[in-house]
C-alpha cells in the first residue's frame, strides 16, 4: 500500500522530446523563414545566371529535346554549345513543375517549382549534418547541431528560393556522403552508402569532387591501419562502381561515351573508378604493409588512368578551357577569388565568408587535444573533411558554403565542452552561450566589429549598380522585339535566353568560348572594328545595361571602345537606338 502511494506521489522523470520532433521543428523554422523572406524574389528575378540557364535547359527538354541532347543552339549561333550539366536536375525540376501545373498556371507553377526545389534539399543537408554530430558527440551534440542550423543563415546562400541549379543538391549529397563515412566504422552498410552517394554526386557535377575524394581517402586510410575496416571499404568500392556506372549510363549519351572530360562525369572517371573497385575487391592480407600497397595501388592507378584518357586534366577542371577566357572572364569570377584577395577590397564580405569557418577551425583544433577524439575515426574523418573545406575557402571563396556546413557539427560537439567549462547545465545562460556559437551570431558580430573599425567594402559583391539589369520585368520590352541575335554583356546572356525569344552571342560558361571572346572583343574594340565583328556574327541587336565596362580594359581603352561610345551617347551611325523603356539601352544593327 505504502509503496503504491509512494509511486503515485513520486513524479515521473521528464521524458526527452523525441529527436525527430526537434529535427522537424528546426527544419520547419528554417523553411518558413526562407519562404517568407525570399518568396517575392521568385517573381522579380531569376536570381543568378545558373538559375536562368537551368530554366532554359529544363524548358527545352519539356518542349521535346532529347534526354541526352544538351546542345544550346541559341547561344553563339551557328555554333551553339554542349552543356555538361546533369539532366537529373532537369528531371527533378520538371517533376515539381508538372505537379504544381496540375492546379496552377504556368507562371505560378514555375515560381512554386523554383521556391520548392532548394527547400527539398534542406532536409538531407540537415540529416547529414546532424548525423555527423550524433556520431561524434551523441544526442546532445546533434541537438546543438540543430540549433546551429536554425541560426545558420550564412549557410543557406545556395538554398535560397529561386536557386534551381545543382549547387544545393551537391552540398546535400556531400553532407550525406561525409555522414556515411564517419559512421562506417560502426555500420558496414554506411560504407556502401558512401560509395552509392559518391556516384550520384558525380552524376550531378564535379564541384563537390574534392570532398568526395577526401571521404574515399579516409575510408582507405582507416583500412590501412585497421584490418576490420576491410568490409566497409569493399562495400564502398562495389557501391561506388555500380552507382558511377549507372550514373554514367543515365546522364551521358552513347555518342559521347568515349569523350573524356575534366569537369564532368565521363569515360576517364568511370575507367578510374572501375580500376579502384577491381583493386579494392581483391583479397587484402593481414599485414598493414599489404593493405597500404593495395590502397596505394588503387589511388595511384586511378589517377594514372584518369589522366591517360586526357593528360590535360592535370591542370584541373578548367584545363580544357580556351586560354583566352581567363583574362576576360574567369579572372573576374568573384567566387574564384582567394579569401585574402577579397579581404583587401571587401572586408565585410570576407568577414561573412570566413568568420564561422575560422571559429569552427579553432573548435576543431581544441577538440583534437581531447584524448578520446584522437583515436575516434568518426571525429578524425569529420575534422579532415571540414579542415579541407576551410582550406579550399582560403584558396577560393566558393568553398565557404561547404566549410560552414561541415563546421556546424564540429562546433556542436564543441559546445557541451564550453558549457562544462563555464559550469552551465541549463537555462537562459546556457542557451545564450550556445547561440553565441552559431553562424548567424558569430558572423553578425564579426561584421559589426569590422564596421566599428571603420572598414567598408570598396567593391560590393552584389553589384547593386547592375541589379536592375537582372529584374525580370525589365526584359519585357526586349522580348517584344522581333527575334534576333543579341550581343551584350556575358552575364545577361542566360536571362535573355530565359525571358525572351532571342538568341545571344555569349553566355558565362567555359564550354562556350567562341561567342564569349568575340562578344568581349566587340564591346572592347573601337566602333569600326566592332562593326566588322557584328557583321561577321550576323548580330541583330547590341544591348548594354548599367555602368560595368568589359573586363580587363584600361581607362583609355574603355573610352575608345564601342562600350565607352555608347555609355557617353556617341552612337555610331550604323546603330539605331530602340526605345526599351527600362535600364537596357537597345540598338538595332543596320544591315
Amino acid at each position: 500500500m505504502s509503496s503504491t502511494a509512494s509511486s503515485i506521489a513520486s513524479p515521473a522523470p521528464p521524458r526527452a522530446v523525441p529527436f525527430a520532433a526537434c529535427f522537424g521543428l528546426a527544419l520547419a523554422a528554417v523553411t518558413v523563414m526562407l519562404l517568407v523572406q525570399h518568396w517575392t524574389n521568385t517573381g522579380r528575378t531569376l536570381l543568378d545566371t545558373d538559375d536562368a540557364m537551368r530554366l532554359v535547359q529544363m524548358r527545352d527538354w519539356l518542349a521535346g529535346r532529347g534526354w541526352f541532347d544538351l546542345h544550346q543552339p541559341r547561344v553563339a549561333p551557328p555554333f551553339g554549345f554542349d552543356s555538361q550539366w546533369s539532366r537529373l536536375i532537369d528531371a527533378g525540376l520538371a517533376g515539381l513543375y508538372g505537379l504544381f501545373g496540375l492546379f496552377a498556371s504556368q507562371e505560378i507553377a514555375e515560381r512554386l517549382m523554383r521556391a520548392t526545389w532548394p527547400l527539398l534539399w534542406l532536409w538531407p543537408a540537415f540529416a547529414g549534418m546532424t548525423a555527423i554530430a550524433w556520431r561524434i558527440g551523441g544526442r546532445e551534440a546533434a541537438l546543438f547541431a540543430l540549433l546551429m542550423a536554425a541560426a545558420g543563415i550564412p549557410a543557406y546562400q545556395q538554398f535560397l528560393h529561386a536557386l534551381n541549379d545543382h549547387n544545393n543538391v551537391q552540398i546535400a549529397l556531400e553532407l550525406l556522403t561525409a555522414a556515411a563515412t564517419v559512421w562506417s566504422d560502426r555500420e558496414t552498410w554506411c560504407g556502401a552508402a558512401a560509395g552509392a552517394l559518391t556516384g550520384l554526386a558525380l552524376a550531378v557535377g564535379y564541384e563537390s569532387l574534392p570532398y568526395l575524394v577526401c571521404c574515399g581517402a579516409l575510408l582507405a586510410m582507416r583500412f590501412v591501419v585497421d584490418a576490420k575496416a576491410d568490409a566497409a571499404l569493399r562495400a564502398y568500392a562495389a557501391a561506388l562502381f555500380v552507382s558511377t556506372l549507372c550514373a554514367f549510363a543515365v546522364t551521358v549519351g552513347p555518342d559521347r561515351w568515349l569523350h573524356p572530360h575534366c569537369d564532368s562525369i565521363a569515360i576517364n572517371a568511370v575507367s578510374a573508378i572501375a580500376f579502384v573497385g577491381a583493386v579494392l575487391l581483391l583479397p587484402s592480407g593481414s599485414h598493414p604493409a599489404r593493405r597500404a600497397a593495395k590502397a596505394g595501388l588503387a589511388g595511384i592507378g586511378a589517377i594514372a588512368i584518369f589522366l591517360a584518357w586526357q593528360p590535360a586534366c592535370r591542370a584541373g577542371p578548367f584545363a580544357m578551357v580556351d586560354p583566352g577566357l581567363w583574362p576576360i572572364w574567369l579572372a573576374d569570377v568573384r567566387e574564384m577569388r582567394p579569401l585574402f584577395a577579397v579581404l583587401q577590397v571587401s572586408p565585410l564580405t570576407a568577414a561573412g565568408f570566413a568568420t564561422f569557418p575560422a571559429a569552427a577551425t579553432g573548435a576543431t583544433l581544441w577538440l583534437l587535444g581531447v584524448r578520446k577524439y584522437q583515436t575516434d575515426f568518426g571525429f578524425l574523418a569529420a575534422a579532415c573533411v571540414f579542415l579541407f573545406a576551410a582550406a579550399v575557402t582560403v584558396i577560393a571563396i566558393r568553398g565557404y558554403s561547404y566549410a560552414i556546413w561541415f563546421g556546424m557539427p564540429l562546433m556542436a560537439v564543441f559546445a557541451p565542452h564550453v558549457l562544462a567549462r563555464l559550469k552551465l547545465r541549463a537555462g537562459p545562460a546556457c542557451l545564450a552561450v550556445a547561440l553565441a556559437m552559431t553562424p548567424l551570431v558569430l558572423t553578425s558580430g564579426a561584421i559589426g566589429l569590422t564596421l566599428a573599425l571603420g572598414l567598408h567594402d570598396r567593391e560590393d559583391f552584389s553589384r547593386p549598380e547592375s541589379r536592375a539589369c537582372f529584374q525580370s520585368d525589365n526584359y519585357v520590352a526586349l522580348a517584344a522585339l522581333p527575334p534576333g541575335l543579341i550581343a551584350t554583356d556575358v552575364s545577361f546572356g542566360p536571362f535573355v535566353l530565359a525571358l525572351t525569344p532571342h538568341a545571344v552571342m555569349s553566355a558565362p560558361y567555359h564550354w562556350e568560348s567562341k561567342g564569349m571572346i568575340a562578344a568581349h572583343r566587340m564591346l572592347s574594340s573601337p566602333p569600326g572594328q566592332a562593326r566588322d565583328i557584328l557583321r561577321d556574327w550576323k548580330v541583330n541587336y547590341v544591348v548594354t545595361c548599367g555602368p560595368r565596362p568589359p573586363v580587363g580594359l584600361t581607362p583609355r581603352e574603355r573610352e575608345e571602345s564601342l562600350w565607352g561610345a555608347l555609355q557617353s551617347g556617341r552612337v555610331p551611325a550604323w546603330l539605331d537606338a530602340v526605345a526599351s523603356g527600362g535600364p537596357f539601352q537597345v540598338y538595332r544593327v543596320r544591315p
